[in-house]
């Protein structure tokens, strides 16, 4: 079909579901087939005709399934892209994409790696969808997607941005405190998505940072509940938009009932960190965003790994765990929507070259089928990152488990696939992608907003912004490109003590943990070790010294806020942002979303599950110093904010 045809058939598949969503979906969840088809072209299935309801269509198509595709829904696997966008052949720990859609009829999928070129990625996400369409109903997949936005130097648990626009982390934006710049992040995240095939995001993360040492707070949006609360409905609204529909995509909030309070602050993808813990019995603070969330319209929740140890809920994974998943989220919070584990809960598996169980923590002993039932049993619906359907089909065969049970699960993931339009137009226009993601306006944003959440901790004798600085005067600096500074015409000498300002950005500490997998977890204490800080008391002292911490966790470092002339944070930015901060091109705008506390001692001696309970903090939440080099109108003296980058 050409691509007069292609639009006619989009243009016509929108009015026709715009038109079903102006009459109302159908009152009643079931039809009469009969009734149905006397609506139909009568060489149409039901569910594939766009003019009727969609709770219509949805039971069509789910009367029509066989045992084995029902339960093929029940997955959401990791794709592969092949070689040059083809499908992935697998590999000895894969199977291989033709084989995971056309046999075990998958059709939610989490895209893996980066998107380098957003035409070949689209091209991909198109065959995939042919794909699909070959398979005997033909229903369309739905690419999701983890956090693919922000400018991060680790990428355990999300994506360089690559050809998207390059964003704060979600801490970022939370130092901003607006929302209606979440709003708008979220819109353009959303545009870049879609332009590409990604109908899910696999976020947003909103446990609250209760515990400092937790190596997942990067993601999250700080220490406190309301601020957390108001951030992500914006953000929900922004991917979603007023009502999920064609060019809407799904969000997946996470970790439900809260990832923050681990105990320890270690983390429950691995068997050392499996306990969450609530010495403070504050779990409803933890719950304000989930509830925050319901109310904007949260389509999808995901349940932590963790297990909750010493409250009323059995001391299982939350997954697990019908208390959580169904007495708490589903009748207390009166949450509707679909519910997908986290990855990895049945099979043990390895990544990036290290083992990993399956975190079946509380039920370790628990065959794979037995775990199987109680992740259904406890209300979920969808099984992250496995591909094991021959269990279900296993369950239901056997009696254990009524196939009526997986009739709710599956007619909800139908019922958002119709919503998100997909039966009625899967297909992206690769060459669009091109135009759409990355441009340059939606990167400007994002570089601008990289810039304006940097945080001014310290600032002595107002030494930011640098003035008068020209190619006479000497920089040493640590943890960036001296090409940096060598283009804007700066000179950069190896010694502190042959400079005029060192420059260094600090990753915040922690300890480094063994295995391919783990190691990108930054965990443990938040104290650099003492040879590290004696070093860089050396700097201080030998030199007026702008320190960047990139603090994607809490810090407790006093001794740079003493010894440094300035101190500022960041969120997930470039060294170009950095310079622009520093020289005074951009106001650093940002508050601390999170305490800063003043020892690994004062963590330890803290409640997990309570905020802002550390004593004497270096620094306090929504602390952030603003220059002092003003015009009369406010703007920054002798500053020139540039346009490009």
């Amino acid at each position: 079909m050409g691509s007069l045809g292609r639009t006619s058939q989009v243009l016509l598949g929108l009015f026709t579901f715009s038109s079903c969503l102006q009459g109302g979906f159908c009152s009643r969840a079931h039809t009469p087939e009969s009734s149905l088809h006397s609506r139909a072209d009568e060489t149409l299935p039901a569910y594939k005709n766009s003019s009727l309801c969609i709770n219509d269509r949805v039971e069509d198509l789910l009367g029509r399934m066989t045992l084995e595709e029902k339960a093929g829904q029940m997955f959401h696997a990791m794709l592969y892209p092949g070689p040059n966008g083809t499908l992935d052949q697998g590999d000895d720990t894969r199977n291989s994409t033709d084989f995971v859609m056309g046999t075990q009829f998958l059709t939610h999928f989490n895209l893996v790696g980066d998107i380098t070129d957003a035409q070949e990625t689209a091209t991909f996400y198109n065959r995939i969808q042919q794909r699909a369409a070959e398979t005997r109903l033909g229903i369309p997949v739905t690419l999701s997607s983890d956090p693919r936005h922000h400018f991060t130097e680790n990428i355990g648990t999300g994506f360089d941005a690559g050809r998207f626009s390059q964003w704060p982390e979600t801490l970022g934006l939370a130092a901003l405190r607006d929302a209606s710049l979440v709003q708008k992040f979220a819109e353009i995240a959303r545009e870049e998505y879609l332009a590409v095939g990604i109908r899910a995001a696999l976020h947003p993360q909103v446990d609250v940072s209760t515990e400092p040492r937790w190596a997942r707070i990067s993601g999250t949006w700080g220490e406190d509940a309301q601020l957390t609360a108001e951030l992500i409905s914006a953000y929900i609204k922004g991917f979603q938009g007023d009502k999920l529909g064609p060019y809407s995509v799904t969000t997946v909030t996470k970790h439900f009932p809260g990832g923050g309070p681990m105990e320890n602050g270690e983390d429950s993808h691995f068997v050392y960190g499996k306990n969450e813990t609530y010495p403070g019995n504050n779990l409803q603070y933890h719950l304000i965003p989930f509830k925050a969330a319901i109310a904007a319209g949260a389509r999808q929740i995901m349940p932590y790994y963790s297990r909750p140890i010493g409250t009323k809920f059995d001391p299982v994974g939350f997954s697990f765990n019908k208390g959580i998943v169904t007495d708490l989220l589903r009748d207390e919070l009166g949450f509707e929507g679909i519910v997908v584990t986290d990855w990895g809960l049945i099979t043990d598996t390895v990544i990036a070259g290290q083992y990993m169980p399956a975190r079946a923590w509380g039920v370790e002993t628990l065959t794979e089928l037995e775990r199987t039932t109680k992740i259904l049993d406890a209300g979920c619906d969808q099984f992250g990152g496995e591909t094991r359907p021959e269990l279900i089909i296993q369950l239901v065969n056997e009696g254990i488990i009524k196939e009526e049970r997986l009739d709710v699960s599956v007619r909800r993931l139908l019922r958002e696939k119709f919503l998100l339009g997909l039966f009625d137009n899967p297909y992206v226009d690769a060459e669009a992608a091109t135009r759409v993601v990355g441009n340059d306006y939606f990167a400007r944003l994002g570089n601008e907003t990289q810039r304006r959440a940097y945080t001014l901790l310290t600032n002595n004798d107002d030494v930011l912004p640098l003035r008068n600085v020209g190619a006479d005067t000497k920089f040493y600096i640590e943890g960036f490109n001296a090409t940096f500074l060598q283009a804007r015409n700066l000179t950069v000498v190896t010694k502190p003590e042959d400079a005029d300002y060192a420059l260094l950005r600090l990753a915040a500490p922690y300890e480094p943990r063994p295995g391919g997998f783990e190691s990108s977890f930054h965990a443990g204490s938040l104290e650099f070790p003492a040879e590290e800080r004696a070093r860089q008391a050396a700097v201080y002292a030998a030199v007026p010294t702008v320190v960047d911490l990139k603090l994607d966790r809490p810090a407790a470092v006093p001794g740079v806020a003493e010894g440094a002339a300035a101190v500022l944070a960041s969120f997930g930015s470039s060294s170009e942002a950095f310079l622009d901060v520093v020289f005074g091109l951009y106001e650093p705008e940002g508050k601390l979303p999170y305490d800063l506390p003043r020892s690994n001692a004062a963590v330890e001696a803290g409640m997990e599950d309570v905020p802002f309970d550390t004593r004497d903090p270096v620094f306090k939440f929504g602390h952030g110093l603003r220059y002092a080099d003003r015009c009369s109108d406010g703007t920054l003296g002798n500053c020139l904010v540039v346009q490009g980058y």
